[in-house]
């Protein structure tokens, strides 16, 4: 089996299988369409050998279809048919938690991807659960992605902006009581000084999720059996 692992960022398109040691990236930003990235993928993956494709959709995710429009994409993400687009079977997930499935090494675990936006997940004893903690309002009347987002970073600076990251992980671990913090996304690399139990995640945490979601025949939630969570 050889599946093709996309990562659908709000900045760029990312995509690789097992049989690449690095992956293509491709611009994508707010007009951004699906139509687009089967055009993108089709383009630098000219020749590839795949059989089965996994999405990490940047949103709430069910039977392997968006619920949601993206906040950082371009429309028409809820109607298209990826299957017919790829030519293949087509898995879906939330992309943080394609992330945390890729990051997890077992027990009770919070991820947080930091990019253009905020991606969140909890694993919790194999057991993996998408969140939407980006658009819940935190703090001075701001949601946690207008607090930890990348515009957040750019508009108040790195030292404002580690403030929130650490005052969001010291409240989320107060509120889930998870053993341990796994920070993603592309700013994870801009995060300093963080506690014992909180861990700078791969950038190949995404791709080894995409991997595992065809390792494991439930739908959603998506267990990861006892040999990928050691």
């Amino acid at each position: 089996m050889s599946v093709l692992a996309v990562d659908i960022g709000g900045s760029n398109l990312k995509f690789r299988t097992q049989h690449h040691k690095a992956h293509v990236s491709v611009p994508s930003g707010p007009h951004f369409t699906p139509r687009q990235m089967i055009a993108a993928i089709a383009e630098h993956a000219s020749g590839w050998k795949f059989d089965r494709v996994t999405l990490g959709y940047p949103g709430p995710v069910a039977n392997d279809r968006p619920l949601l429009e993206p906040h950082n994409l371009g429309r028409g993400w809820t109607r298209f048919d990826y299957a017919k687009g790829f030519k293949r079977p087509v898995r879906m997930i939330n992309d943080a938690a394609m992330q945390a499935l890729g990051a997890y090494r077992g027990g009770r675990m919070l991820f947080l991807g930091l990019g253009t936006g905020l991606g969140s997940a909890l694993v919790l004893d194999g057991v993996v659960q998408p969140m939407e903690l980006a658009h819940l309002t935190w703090r001075k009347g701001k949601t946690y992605e207008e607090h930890l987002g990348e515009a957040a970073l750019l508009g108040e600076g790195k030292k404002a902006w580690r403030k929130s990251v650490t005052r969001a992980i010291e409240d989320l671990s107060a509120a889930f009581l998870v053993e341990y913090i796994v920070i993603g996304g592309g700013n994870a690399k801009r995060v300093k000084d963080v506690p014992d139990n909180v861990y700078i995640g791969s950038n190949a945490d995404a791709f080894v999720g995409a991997f595992r979601v065809w390792d494991d025949p439930v739908v959603s939630p998506r267990r990861i059996s006892p040999r990928l969570a050691g």
